[in-house]
């Protein structure tokens, strides 16, 4: 300890302040707030097994993102809105690429005339 008094400084509670054991004091909140993050993150891709981000391109995308919430509401006992489940898969995934295209839009908004066909109708003499 060259130029003196500084072991007061090194050690806190008999533990040295650089020791790994001990987090410093600044960091403590910030260290529990990212341990929570990473939770959170390993709940959601325990939850994309189940519910499958692809999926959320087609005409399951509201019933994937409510599963997405449920599971996450239901591990952590809080709520989570839509907008939350969308910006944490904005990290995993190119939420952009699951955005339907016009060309999507026009196929599921298409209607069609439907029949059966006679046959269905026609009763099978045996």
């Amino acid at each position: 300890m060259a130029g003196g008094g500084g072991g007061k400084e090194e050690e806190q509670d008999g533990v040295s302040v650089h020791s790994p054991c001990k987090a410093p004091p600044s960091s403590a909140s910030s260290l529990r707030k990212e341990q929570s993050q990473v939770e959170l993150e390993l709940k959601l891709l325990e939850a994309i097994a189940i519910y499958p981000p692809a999926k959320l391109r087609g005409i399951h995308r509201h019933f994937v993102l409510y599963g997405l919430m449920e599971y996450l509401r239901r591990s952590f006992g809080r709520n989570f809105s839509s907008s939350d489940i969308l910006q944490l898969l904005d990290r995993f995934y190119d939420l952009e690429m699951l955005n339907p295209d016009d060309e999507d839009a026009e196929i599921l908004n298409q209607e069609e005339d439907f029949c059966l066909p006679q046959s269905y109708f026609v009763k099978e003499e045996s």
